[in-house]
């Protein structure tokens, strides 16, 4: 697995003013079916798709908490927010909640999350290639394609299914 997410980050780099350029034109003129037609491009890959085989998000990044994340998973571990917050998590540059460090602390061995039920939004939504308004986070989506193949496959079938 390693040699394909190595060959993963080639291929970002390689297309990756090709994808800015894109974008950029994306976001000047999104088409009015963007949303329909992302949603398409995602159920698609990750019908092909096994996350677990890869994992590289966790193992990577770091989500941002949510106030409502971090309740949610102390709860979870029978823990005060408080407790949760010192034990597993810090606060970044933005002022955000994220780990304390990579890779995840509740990724295992067999790529599962130890608490994939409770698990918080950002890791919930990525990589946010079926997000509304998909245009307005082109710079998270060229982050996203170095670490996540699939959605370096759904932005390469994007490009091709939308024509400017």
């Amino acid at each position: 697995m390693d040699e394909i997410l190595e060959g993963l980050l080639q291929k970002a780099k390689e297309k990756h003013a090709e994808n800015k350029k894109f974008f950029s034109k994306l976001k000047q003129r999104p088409p009015k079916d963007l949303d329909y037609v992302m949603q398409g491009l995602h159920d698609a890959e990750f019908e092909r798709t096994d996350c677990l085989t890869c994992a590289n998000c966790c193992k990577t990044t770091g989500p941002l908490f949510t106030n409502a994340d971090v309740e949610r998973i102390a709860k979870h571990f029978r823990m005060k927010p408080s407790q949760f917050i010192d034990t597993y998590l810090r606060v970044d540059e933005e002022n955000d909640y994220v780990l304390q460090s990579v890779p995840c602390t509740f990724l295992g061995a067999d790529n599962y999350c130890s608490i994939y039920e409770v698990r918080p939004k950002a890791c919930r939504e990525f990589p946010h290639t079926d997000r509304k308004k998909f245009q307005q986070i082109s710079n998270l989506t060229l982050k996203n394609v170095a670490i996540c193949p699939a959605a370096f496959n759904i932005v390469e079938a994007m490009k091709k299914s939308i024509k400017f």
